[in-house]
Parts: C-alpha cells; structure tokens; sequence
C-alpha cells in the first residue's frame, strides 16, 4: 500500500510514537496532519518531515472536546479529504488504586478514552460521505493485560478495545477500517509523563521503558500493518508472551503479575 497524497491525521504527534509515525508516514509520502498541545514541539516535528510545506499543524488537547469540531473543519478546508486518523495521544499512569484520587482516574480516562472516541465520533460522518477512512488506535499490551499500578490506564485501554470493537462491526458496510495497536515496552517520555497518585508526573524513566523497542522501530511495524490490512497487531518483546500465558493459563499469570517488576 503506497500513502502517496493521503491524508494522516496523528494525535500526540510531538513526542514519541506520534512523532516517529509522522516521520514515517512522510516518507512513504503522506500528507500528514500533526495534533498535541504544544504547537512549537508540532512545528518543530513538521520541520523534520519529508517536504515540510505538505503538512498541517493542529494544535489540540484531548481533554477539550469542544474543540474537536473546528479541529476538523481545519483539517477539512485545508486538505479536503482525511484518510487515516491514529489516536496516539495518552497518558499513563504509575500508582496504587487506593491511593489515586479519583480525579486523577477521571483525568485518566478523559484523555486516553472520551478525547480519543470524541474526535473518532467527530470524523466518523466525514468518513461515512467519503465511504471509507481508517482509524489506527495505538493501545498498549495492558489493553489486554492488567498490571499494577496502572488501574486508571488499564482501564481506559481496556475500554478503547470494547469500543472501537463494536465501531468496527457496525461501520464495516460503510469501508471503515479499524487497526488496534498493542506496544509493549516502547523507548519514550510515556512513564516519564506518567501521572502518579495526586496527578503530578511520575518524573522517571521506568528500567523496562529505558530497555524497551526504539520509537521509530515501532512506527515502522505499525505502517507494516496497516498495509496489510491488520485488524491487530502486538508490537511487543518478551513481554508480549503475557497475553498467551493469560489466555492459555489466567491463574499462573495472576500469580506472576503479583511478584513481577512493572517499573
């Protein structure tokens, strides 16, 4: 599959997955449009892009809902048509459920759940008209395996899996394809950023992160699977053997999430 003068809309592009995504997709020719809330990171990645003139800053937080509509109509007046949209953007978390406020699982599932199936729904009648768009959804090995000291995100992960799972079977007449994108440990800021129990940042790079597969890596297998037409891809290490152990055998596997290093 060439993206040769399609249009890729990525949120959380300034950093990490996002940003390696844009790079990605921009030698292979797309047009892409760059979403996160800090415009001057957004620029600086469109700099970096194959023919910087061909791509869109847009400026966006998860969390505002209310401006989903007129992020759409930008990208719609400038490029006209929209051919994949990867919700990326997200945030972690690393802290105990008792000691979490439950703001910070509100801020959690805002963000990582309703801001990403919000701008979904607001593209969705743009893609109906076009009869056909895909939506790539970057979630993570915890959307199938729960882990301590992530209980908010587990959640939201798990989430976007049950919605986007029914979004498939109900627009499938109507060309829309869905890709759920489940990385393991993947080097970026994500644990870093990560909120702790009264929402401030968890500050550190996590060893596994540190260890975990370079961003442009992980770019490069999502690409690879959205040309082949994937319904679900684990992009993963040794880790990724969790969601056999939990399938196959659930009992061993909660014994040994219980004792495992999850940071």
């Amino acid at each position: 599959m060439s993206f040769a003068n399609q249009v890729v809309w990525i949120t959380g592009a300034s950093s990490g997955i996002g940003e390696a995504l844009a790079m990605e997709f921009s030698r292979y020719g797309a047009r892409v449009v760059l979403s996160a809330r800090r415009a001057d990171e957004l620029e600086r990645v469109r700099q970096r892009l194959v023919w910087p003139e061909n791509h869109l800053v847009v400026p966006l937080d998860m969390a505002q809902p209310e401006a989903f509509g007129t992020a759409v109509e930008a990208v719609r007046n400038h490029f006209g048509r929209l051919d994949i949209l990867v919700n990326n953007a997200g945030i972690s978390q690393r802290s105990r459920a008792m000691d979490t406020d439950i703001a910070v699982d509100r801020r959690v599932m805002e963000i990582n759940f309703f801001g990403v199936i919000g701008l979904t729904k607001a593209v969705l009648p743009w893609f109906r008209e076009q009869r056909g768009g895909r939506v790539v959804v970057i979630s993570s090995l915890v959307g199938e395996l729960p882990t301590p000291l992530r209980s908010a995100y587990c959640a939201s992960k798990h989430a976007l899996h049950g919605w986007f799972e029914s979004l498939r079977a109900e627009e499938y007449e109507h060309g829309l394809k869905i890709l759920m994108v489940l990385p393991g440990f993947v080097h970026t800021q994500v644990s870093v950023n990560a909120v702790t129990a009264d929402g401030s940042a968890h500050g550190k790079m996590d060893d596994y992160q540190k260890q975990g597969l370079a961003a442009d890596v992980c770019a490069e297998r999502i690409i690879h699977a959205v040309q082949r037409d994937r319904a679900q891809v684990i992009i993963a290490g040794r880790e990724g053997l969790g969601i056999w152990l939990k399938r196959w055998f659930p009992a061993l596997y909660r014994a040994i999430i219980r004792r495992v290093k999850v940071t």
